[in-house]
C-alpha cells in the first residue's frame, strides 16, 4: 500500500514539473515576432481600446474623431511640402554599442538619396537660415566693423580689441555644446560628413522584410537597457512592462515607457498597414506590392498573443500622439513665425498658410497632455530628468543599430521628432512664467534662445504625421475586423491559449 502511494506521489510530482515546465518554455520562449497561432477572437484588439487612456484627461474615443476629421487631414497635406519633403540624416554612423554586421539584403531595406543641389533653395541658403550665430564667430576679426571710418572716433582712446584667441574661440563652442546638451533630447548628425538628403515621399515607411536577431535585438536593448522598470524582468524574450506594473512607477518614469511603447505601436502599425504582401516581376525588374495584413495586426496586438497587453500598447499610441500634439502646441506661436524657405515664394507661402491652419485646429482641442504635473520636487526631480534625458539620448544612438537603411532612417526621424516634442516640454529655455491661460501656448520671446534646427521641425512634423497615420490606420483595421466578422468564418484557438 505505501510502495503505491509512494509511486502515486511520484507519478503526481513528475506531472507538475512537466506542467511547470511547460509554463516556463512557453513564457520563456514568447517572442513577438515568434507566434504563428491565430488569435481567438478577431475584435479582441479593439474591445478593450476605449474610454480613458490614464496619467491625462483625455478618451480613444475623442482622440479618433479629432485625428481622423480634422488633423489627418491637414497633416498629409503639409508634410508633402517641399520644406517638409526633404530630411537630412547620416545613415553611415557605426553602431555605438555593439559589433553588428546584419544588413538587410533585402532590396526593400535600400534608400535612394538625393544630391544637395536638387533639393529645393539649398543654393540660396536652405541650410543656413536655422543657424544661429555663434560666439566663436561672434568675436571674431573678421566679424567687427571698422570704427575707423568715425570722424569722431578717437582710436587710442575708445580701443576694445574684440578678437578672441583661437584657443578661446575653441573653449567657446565647448562652452555652447555643452549647453546645448542639457537641453537636447537626441543628438544631431545632419551637420555630419556623411549626412545626406532624402527625399520622404520616394522612401517611404513600410516593412521591408528586416526582422530577426537584429532586429528584435533593437527593442530589447530598448526596453531591458533604457526604460525605467519597476522591478527586473525574469523573461529575456518578454522585454515589456507589464500594464499591470506601471502604478509601481512614478509619473514621469511611466510616461517615458508609454511614450517609447506608443512609438513602437505605430511603427508596429505601419509595417502592418503597409505589408510586403508579395514580389512581382523577376530580376532586376522584382517589385512588392504593399497593403494591409490583418492577420500579422492580429498577431502582434491580439491579447491572446501578447499576454493581454496588445490593448495597452494601442492605447500607449494614442498616449504618446497626445505628448507630441502637446509639444506643438505650446511651440505654436514660434512654429507660425517660421519662415519655412525653399526658395519658391508661392509654396513658402502656402506651407505657412498650412502651418497656421494645422496649428489653429489643433489649439482647439480640450484636453492637451499636462507636462506642468512632472519633474516637481527640488533636486531629486532635477537628478530624475537628468536620467530621463540620457535613457532618451541612448535610444537615438541605438537607431543607428538598424541593420536596414530605410527603417534606419524612420527610426531615427520618429526619435527625433519625439526627442524634439520632450525638449519643447521639459526644457527651460522653453518654459514661460506667463503662458496663455485659454491654450497653454508659449508666447514668443527670444527667438534665438528658442530655436529649433530645420532638420528638428522636419521631423517634429513628420513623426506627428507618422502618429496621426496609425490612428487612422487602426479604423481601417476596424472595418476589416467588422467584414470578417459579417462572413460565417470560425477561428479555431491554438490549444493552450486563452
Amino acid at each position: 500500500m505505501a510502495k503505491v502511494a509512494s509511486e502515486m506521489a511520484y507519478r503526481n510530482y513528475c506531472v507538475v514539473f512537466i506542467i511547470f515546465a511547460l509554463v516556463i518554455v512557453q513564457a520563456v520562449g514568447y517572442d513577438t515576432e515568434l507566434y504563428e497561432t491565430k488569435p481567438c477572437d478577431s475584435n479582441a484588439c479593439f474591445d478593450e481600446l476605449h474610454g480613458s487612456l490614464g496619467d491625462c484627461s483625455c478618451n480613444v474615443d475623442t482622440i479618433d474623431y479629432f485625428n481622423n476629421v480634422k488633423v489627418f487631414p491637414r497633416l498629409q497635406s503639409l508634410v508633402r511640402k517641399d520644406y517638409f519633403r526633404f530630411y537630412k540624416v547620416n545613415l553611415k554612423k557605426e553602431c555605438p554599442f555593439w559589433a553588428d554586421d546584419s544588413k538587410c539584403a533585402m532590396r526593400y531595406c535600400h534608400i535612394k538619396t538625393c544630391s544637395k543641389e536638387s533639393v529645393p533653395g539649398y543654393e540660396n541658403g536652405y541650410e543656413n537660415d536655422h543657424l544661429d550665430e555663434t560666439p566663436v564667430t561672434k568675436y571674431t576679426k573678421e566679424a567687427q566693423g571698422n570704427c575707423g571710418t568715425d570722424a569722431d572716433h578717437d582710436h587710442d582712446l575708445g580701443y576694445l580689441n574684440m578678437t578672441i584667441s583661437a584657443a578661446s574661440q575653441h573653449e567657446i563652442a565647448k562652452w555652447k555644446a555643452y549647453d546645448d546638451a542639457l537641453e537636447n533630447f537626441c543628438g544631431y548628425d545632419d551637420k555630419d560628413v556623411d549626412a545626406e538628403y532624402v527625399d520622404l515621399l520616394l522612401n517611404p515607411e513600410r516593412f521591408t522584410g528586416y526582422k530577426g536577431p537584429s532586429a528584435n535585438r533593437i527593442w530589447k536593448s530598448i526596453y531591458q537597457e533604457n526604460c525605467f522598470r519597476p522591478k527586473p524582468n525574469p523573461y529575456s524574450s518578454f522585454p515589456f512592462v507589464m500594464t499591470s506594473d506601471l502604478g509601481n512607477m512614478c509619473l514621469e518614469k511611466r510616461v517615458f515607457y508609454r511614450a517609447i511603447s506608443g512609438l513602437h505601436t505605430s511603427i508596429n502599425v505601419h509595417l502592418c498597414s503597409k505589408y510586403l504582401l508579395f514580389e512581382k516581376g523577376a530580376g532586376f525588374t522584382t517589385d512588392g506590392e504593399w497593403g494591409p495584413n490583418l492577420e500579422e495586426f492580429q498577431r502582434r496586438f491580439d491579447p491572446s498573443q501578447t499576454f493581454g497587453e496588445g490593448p495597452n500598447w494601442l492605447k500607449n499610441l494614442y498616449f504618446v500622439y497626445l505628448l507630441e500634439m502637446r509639444a506643438l502646441a505650446k511651440a505654436g506661436p514660434y512654429l507660425e513665425k517660421e519662415e519655412y524657405y525653399t526658395g519658391n515664394p508661392t509654396e513658402d507661402e502656402e506651407t505657412r498658410q498650412a502651418i497656421h491652419n494645422l496649428l489653429s485646429v489643433i489649439y482647439s482641442f480640450p484636453d492637451h497632455f499636462n507636462e506642468s504635473s512632472m519633474f516637481n520636487g527640488g533636486s531629486q526631480a532635477a537628478k530624475l530628468k537628468v536620467e530621463f534625458r540620457e535613457h532618451f539620448r541612448n535610444i537615438s544612438r541605438i537607431m543607428d543599430c538598424v541593420g536596414c537603411d530605410k527603417c534606419k532612417l524612420w527610426g531615427k526621424l520618429q526619435t527625433q521628432g519625439l526627442g524634439t516634442a520632450l525638449k519643447i516640454l521639459f526644457s527651460s529655455k522653453w518654459n514661460s512664467p506667463e503662458p496663455d491661460p485659454n491654450q497653454g501656448k508659449l508666447p514668443v520671446r527670444h527667438k534665438s534662445h528658442e530655436r529649433l534646427q530645420r532638420t528638428e521641425v522636419v521631423a517634429l512634423f513628420n513623426a506627428f504625421s507618422r502618429l496621426s497615420e496609425s490612428i487612422r490606420q487602426l479604423e481601417q483595421f476596424r472595418v476589416m475586423l467588422r467584414s470578417l466578422n459579417e462572413k460565417p468564418v470560425f477561428l479555431t484557438c491554438a490549444k493552450g491559449s486563452t
